[in-house]
């Protein structure tokens, strides 16, 4: 393994690692891609559109199911 000195604290950490064990400082900038790439997630909306459109019909449902009584009544 690769090893470099932190700028920090000059002490020697991996190249791989994300942050300096001694000083806590960030050896790679923190971005989505990384986040992603090391967690395994895709961060999109695909939930929230998920769980927004179940609710959006729920309440047609729930509109027409008023307008039927309404009507009947």
């Amino acid at each position: 393994m690769e090893k470099k000195k932190c700028p920090q604290c000059k002490n020697l950490i991996l190249k791989t690692s994300p942050t300096c064990l001694y000083c806590g400082r960030p050896n790679k900038f923190i971005t989505k891609e990384y986040v992603n790439k090391k967690w395994n997630k895709d961060n999109n909306k695909s939930v929230f559109d998920y769980i927004f459109i179940k609710k959006f019909l729920v309440f047609i449902l729930f509109l027409i199911f008023i307008v039927v009584i309404i009507i009947f009544i």
